[in-house]
């Protein structure tokens, strides 16, 4: 497969330049257009969730409740909750990455369905907006569970328009899943078997898997909140006849399973990254594959841990509580097997190294005190206290984070064909790390003493801990603003990047940077496994020779 190479002083096509007005970008179909219109929608969105986490800490940072009301405490949290996990952790890494990347990893001109994957954006901005009208209009109040009765008879907050945003981003997913789902399956590169796919495939196939299958339990679940709570109709309130264990059954069969949602594709990240920068194959590949797999099936099975407390038999609990540590078995996998990568490895630790580092410590802390509350015995305790709070912190956004920022550290010169300053991305990915742990490490201790979540009075004593979690907020700020400016300015300002400036493998590797429209100038044929670094090690040295490679060293 050839790459073409522009004569000195002409204008290279891409798909960045295949079109400049407002409505060549609205109306396209180009994945990796619509892979930008979710870049900049995704990064909206977590700048709103991120202002909503500042007022949280701000509130805790005296023990009185002195900022706010409790009424406007428990609408601010449950907001940034909604936003978060709705619009920024769930949507991420599969409509951004995913979007660029997978057509052009598998060897495909697009996804299978370009215009399904434009309406899953617009989909996903209608819901979006709906729950912004929601939330400027007085917000919701229910906690991002929205457990009934109380969301379904008693708040008068906008409850039902905050479920009709959700309920209308999770169809946005599911148009995502599907796409990838056929893309992967019958638009593969002649060659490119499923053993030769790059896990960053792999992780997306799981991933929408679990989405197709768990969106529209939880989709539907929502929807019978909203009928209930403007029809009267009794499905969860016990006065009108409902059950409200049942909701928590539902909700959780999906809202678990969503967690690997938010951090396979991540994982899928530190595959590909790991590899290249330790320049070796993934050790035990097909491991890894399987892995992901078995934790889109075993995580399936263990939404029953969430309820512990509800008055479920006990025997139940010891079966989700079996279930709950057996998932735990092939994340464990991936991580020894990253390690094993890593072993005698040539590790640089560039960028996006650093943000893979990250990762892997903040996913083991969090996959390690998941196991308290896999336990019986251990979950009472610490259940609805800031434990649990500290615990989806590390897994779900440290990890789908560090994941997401490594990954577009590591592909952004890809698709923007422009490499970005190296110190200052290394500085702000020792920030966000720094941050991360000084904000979410003491709530871990605070937990432990018996600070329930979602409560701003607390007593004095607690205080410390709360003042040191919301500096960390601070520094972590710091540490999110700084990407968004030096990867604006690699835009006008950075070094050229040429097709492969990291000297990786993989398909997105053998086509220039930005892409073109149709993203190869010939169809790829695929002849050797992926991640051959012993075999490109010759290759990469001549391609250095020759100029490809520019920004090393």
């Amino acid at each position: 497969m050839s790459v073409a190479v522009a004569k000195p002083g002409e204008i290279k096509h891409n798909y960045l330049n295949a079109g400049d007005t407002v409505r060549s970008w609205l109306l396209t179909t180009d994945h990796k257009r619509i892979a930008v219109l979710y870049l900049v929608s995704v990064t909206l969105f977590f700048a709103v969730g991120g202002l909503l986490a500042l007022l949280i800490r701000l509130e805790l940072l005296t023990p009185q409740g002195d900022l706010m009301t409790s009424e406007n405490y428990n609408r601010v949290f449950t907001m940034h909750g909604v936003v978060m996990i709705f619009l920024f952790l769930i949507p991420a890494i599969p409509a951004v990455l995913g979007n660029f990347l997978v057509p052009l990893m598998v060897g495909a001109r697009d996804l299978a369905f370009p215009r399904l994957n434009l309406a899953s954006w617009y989909v996903y901005m209608a819901g979006g907006l709906i729950a912004t009208w929601a939330m400027v209009n007085g917000g919701v109040d229910t906690g991002w569970t929205f457990y009934p009765p109380y969301s379904s008879s008693y708040s008068t907050s906008q409850v039902t328009l905050t479920i009709i945003g959700a309920f209308l981003v999770g169809f946005s997913s599911i148009f995502t899943g599907i796409n990838f789902i056929v893309t992967i399956h019958k638009m593969r590169a002649p060659g490119l078997t499923w053993f030769r796919l790059p896990l960053f495939i792999w992780a997306h196939y799981a991933t929408s898997v679990i989405i197709v299958l768990g969106t529209p339990v939880v989709a539907i679940t929502l929807l019978l909140v909203a009928v209930e709570r403007v029809f009267r109709l009794g499905i969860f309130d016990p006065a009108l006849g409902g059950d409200p264990i049942l909701f928590q059954h539902l909700f959780w069969f999906y809202s678990h399973p969503a967690v690997y949602i938010m951090i396979l594709p991540a994982m899928g990240v530190i595959s590909e990254v790991i590899a290249c920068f330790s320049r070796k194959r993934v050790f035990g590949y097909h491991f890894v594959a399987f892995s992901s797999v078995a934790i889109a099936v075993v995580g399936f099975l263990v939404w029953g841990h969430h309820m512990f407390t509800t008055g479920q038999s006990v025997y139940a609990g010891m079966v989700f509580s079996l279930l709950s540590f057996l998932v735990a078995v092939p994340s464990a996998v991936k991580v020894f097997n990253w390690t094993a990568t890593m072993y005698k490895g040539t590790i640089e630790f560039r960028a996006p190294m650093l943000y893979v580092m990250g990762f892997l410590g903040l996913f083991v802390i969090g996959g390690l005190t998941g196991l308290f509350l896999a336990s019986l015995a251990t979950d009472i305790h610490l259940q609805d206290t800031y434990f649990v709070v500290a615990h989806f912190h590390y897994i779900m956004v440290g990890g789908t984070i560090f994941g997401y920022l490594a990954g577009l550290h590591f592909w952004w010169p890809k698709m923007t064909g422009r490499m970005y300053p190296e110190g200052i991305a290394k500085l702000a990915a020792l920030i966000i790390f720094a941050g991360f742990n000084l904000t979410f490490f003491p709530q871990f201790v605070l937990g432990y003493l018996g600070m329930p979540r979602r409560y701003h009075w607390y007593p004095e004593e607690w205080q410390m801990l709360h003042v040191m979690s919301s500096a960390g907020t601070a520094l972590l700020g710091i540490g999110y603003i700084l990407p968004i400016f030096y990867l604006l300015w690699s835009l006008r300002n950075g070094a050229l990047a040429g097709p492969n400036p990291w000297g990786a493998t993989g398909l997105e590797w053998k086509t220039d940077s930005p892409p073109i429209t149709h993203n190869f100038e010939e169809t790829p044929i695929v002849t050797e496994e992926p991640y051959a670094y012993e075999n490109h090690h010759q290759q990469e040295e001549v391609a250095s020779g020759t100029g490809a490679s520019t920004t090393k060293g």
